[in-house]
């Protein structure tokens, strides 16, 4: 199992904070960001921008595997001022 949480937009978009998924052998981010896409059409939206990805508190870039027991959190860009 994975564990899925969200944040910002994403997480008002989707309507979830915090979901577990089963995991799937060798599957990226990338993956793993369109097969959340496919849940739903909030989903999809929350997920149209360049959504950026931690797993297990570190940022990860789209080619990362996605292991069994990981913490997944999504977010959409951050911007400071």
């Amino acid at each position: 199992m994975i564990t899925i949480k969200t944040f910002a937009q994403i997480r008002e978009v989707c309507g979830e904070s915090s979901i577990a998924l089963n995991a799937v052998e060798q599957e990226t981010a990338a993956m793993l960001l369109e097969r959340l896409g496919q849940r739903s059409p909030g989903w999809q939206k929350a997920l149209e921008e360049n959504t950026l990805v931690a797993c297990n508190q570190t940022m990860v870039g789209a080619s990362h595997i996605i292991c069994d027991g990981d913490e997944v959190a999504v977010f959409p860009p951050v911007t400071g001022g």
